[in-house]
């Protein structure tokens, strides 16, 4: 027997939550599926107990840097500790997050979904009739084609790990990488990252990635750059990991081998059988986020082809934008304005808005403001060995149109340009700003 609903949402991340919602409130017919626990990566997987963990190699690095500025306190990791207190931001997600979906009058489904038409789902043995369906599914770990590839760790088990293993290899040299490579060397792990690139963390400015890079060699975390792994071996319980840099090899040895070389869209769902193009990014879909080669099917997040950065607020974004053009008749365009992006390594590393590398091609007439501020007291008081900031200002309509950040309060200072780029305020209206001082903010006016 055929189910039929006004609305299928594969997956209950942030990408499918806000469309769920907004069309069961306006009367439709609304199941969710989910092959994963409920809740999503961000809030299960990623952004959210990523953090909990940053928030203690922070507490690490500020008593380490303050040891000689009165703080005399020896302050370490107890990891399994840490690991229960992460838990109890994550542990009763699914479970609440699906009777909140339950309660509303939503059905829910645990299982892969593939398609079986244009309009037909199978979850289970199952059959869903969708008129409308909302791929909403998120990414996975790229396939990396490298002998020995079944021994990796990915993300979420990391996340999940009771012990900390004493040596760490990190496959890639992203986000992921980076993030959790900060996490382990402060809870004592010996930290490998082996990137077959010359520079990791491409999308970022490389004079901030090469501090980052620094700040990481004098935590102990040893980057390979330009080696590519070439197996993985367990021999007794550890991992040989065999990397080439073109004219030798380099074997490391580790206790743990953890995948941070990239994601791609999560579509394992029999997409031909329902007539939905996609190509290497995901989902081909027109401007208002509906599949170019079958009008029921709308898509949205990390799964979807578009210009937008994988980021939970995007994802956010755009399922309002397919919510209204579902109920309304395909009515409001994706438009991305610049989204501010961080890495949660310790300093952090932030970017918003065009890149110095840019200019050139952009034609306009942009001058860089740079400049290392360690020496600038919001940075001197905790003794901060890395901070610093790049600008690039549009001289002829007085904009930012970039801004580049590396410090222990980069992540929030980065959303004060992004406001400024976004609502196109010129230097000169925020050079008249009050902010409350000495606070971060306050430092915006003289680097302008």
């Amino acid at each position: 027997m055929t189910k039929t609903y006004d609305l299928i949402v594969i997956g209950s991340g942030a990408a499918g939550s806000v469309a769920t919602t907004k069309c069961n409130n306006a009367g439709w017919s609304v199941a969710v599926i989910d092959q994963n626990p409920f809740g999503g990566t961000c809030a299960l997987r990623g952004c959210d107990p990523k953090k909990v963990l940053v928030g203690a190699a922070e507490l690490i690095d500020w008593t380490d840097r303050m040891r000689v500025n009165g703080v005399q306190s020896n302050v370490s990791i107890n990891w399994e500790e840490l690991m229960r207190f992460k838990r109890t931001f994550t542990d009763d997600i699914p479970e609440k997050k699906e009777h909140a979906l339950n309660k509303q009058g939503i059905d829910t489904y645990h299982g892969k979904a593939s398609f079986l038409s244009e309009s037909e789902l199978n979850i289970n043995g199952e059959v869903l009739k969708g008129k409308h369906i909302l791929i909403a599914s998120g990414s996975m770990p790229s396939h990396l084609n490298i002998k020995g590839e079944k021994h990796l760790t990915y993300s979420n088990e990391f996340l999940e790990l009771n012990e900390l293993p004493k040596r760490i290899i990190f496959v890639g040299g992203g986000y992921v990488s980076f993030e959790f490579a900060h996490i382990a060397a402060r809870a004592g792990s010996e930290v490998h990252i082996i990137h077959r690139g010359q520079k990791p963390l491409e999308n970022f400015d490389p004079n901030l990635v090469d501090m980052l890079l620094e700040r990481s060699k004098k935590i102990g975390i040893q980057v390979h750059l330009e080696h590519s792994v070439e197996s993985i071996e367990e021999k007794q319980g550890t991992y040989n990991v065999v990397s080439s840099n073109g004219e030798k090899m380099v074997t490391l040895e580790a206790d743990l081998v953890v995948h941070g070389a990239g994601r791609v869209p999560a579509l394992d769902m029999d997409l031909e059988q329902g007539n939905i193009n996609r190509d290497k990014d995901g989902v081909k879909v027109n401007e208002y986020l509906q599949s170019t080669s079958n009008p029921n099917v709308y898509a949205a997040g990390d799964v979807v082809s578009t210009e937008g950065l994988p980021l939970t607020p995007v994802a956010s974004t755009e399922s309002h934008i397919v919510a209204s053009n579902v109920l309304k008749g395909n009515n409001k365009k994706i438009d991305y304005p610049e989204i501010p992006s961080v890495v949660f390594t310790v300093p952090k590393l932030a970017s918003v808005g065009m890149r110095e590398e840019e200019i050139k091609e952009s034609g306009r007439n942009i001058k860089v403001n740079y400049k290392k501020t360690t020496d600038w007291f919001t940075h001197k008081r905790t003794n901060e060995g890395i901070a610093a900031y790049k600008l690039l200002i549009d001289e002829d309509n007085d904009q930012i149109v970039g801004a580049h950040l590396i410090s222990d309060v980069a992540d929030e200072l980065i959303n004060h340009f992004a406001t400024a780029i976004r609502f196109k305020i010129t230097t000169k209206e925020l050079k008249k700003m009050l902010f409350a001082y000495p606070t971060t903010a306050s430092d915006i006016v003289h680097m302008l």
